[in-house]
């Protein structure tokens, strides 16, 4: 398939898991991507497997002034920009009681905050046929155990889209939420080790984690035409562990 010929795309987090996933996915059907992550060995290890239809970006998306790094880069060599994967996130357990404010930083600035920059910064290099992606969560409609932040911030971007919906009428630009369940990327099956993966698997009525390029076949989805009269709509890959 070349869904997505000749497109140009950003993915942040796009260097491991479902980020690079999603950019060997886009780059199968056409897309010229640029991955965005904090970890110069993890982008090495992307490009690596990449090869010349992408470029690698380092630095967070809670800096805006590696943000502004980045879509220079896109502008500099591309000139425009058609999809925006906002998919850098970041979450870790503390139960009511325990929770700090540091944790609630941590989180909200890199899901929430880092998330509308991402994207408001990409919006003047977009025209009518963008598409912008968010990462959402099934912890986001569900709650999690232990989770308040990152469950309260994984609903806060599923409001986004909609909100931002709203906000793009006319432009022809599209934004939709991907909330992915337990997915077994290689962070989370080294945190959860065989008997936590054994756990979550058991939550899903299709008794396994997913594999990302389920989820990165998803992002492909919601980048392309075949998506195009889609917007403010959040799209589950989560073997219908929210949806029960």
């Amino acid at each position: 398939m070349n869904r997505l010929n000749g497109k140009t795309a950003v993915i942040t987090g796009g260097a491991t898991g479902i980020g690079l996933a999603a950019a060997k996915r886009f780059i199968e059907e056409g897309a010229f991507v640029f991955i965005f992550g904090r970890r110069q060995e993890a982008l090495d290890a992307a490009m690596a497997k990449l090869g010349t239809h992408a470029r690698a970006v380092n630095g967070s998306v809670t800096n805006l002034a590696d943000l502004d790094r980045l879509y220079a880069a896109v502008k500099a060599e591309r000139g425009t920009l058609d999809i925006v994967f906002a998919n850098a996130g970041a979450g870790s357990q503390l139960a009511l009681g325990q929770i700090t404010a540091e944790h609630i930083d941590e989180t909200f600035d890199t899901n929430v905050k880092g998330t509308i920059f991402t994207v408001q910064k990409a919006l003047p290099l977009m025209s009518a046929g963008g598409s912008i992606i968010l990462t959402g969560s099934s912890a986001g409609t569900t709650g999690a155990p232990g989770m308040s932040a990152y469950s309260a911030s994984k609903a806060a971007v599923r409001n986004l889209a909609k909100t931002w919906a709203e906000d793009l009428k006319g432009t022809g630009i599209r934004v939709n939420v991907l909330s992915p369940g337990a997915t077994a990327t290689d962070l989370a099956k080294e945190a959860l080790g065989e008997e936590g993966q054994k756990i979550f698997a058991a939550m899903t009525p299709l008794l396994r984690m997913a594999d990302p390029a389920e989820i990165a076949a998803a992002a492909a989805f919601l980048a392309s035409s075949d998506s195009s009269f889609m917007t403010a709509s959040e799209v589950a890959v989560d073997g219908g562990l929210a949806q029960l």
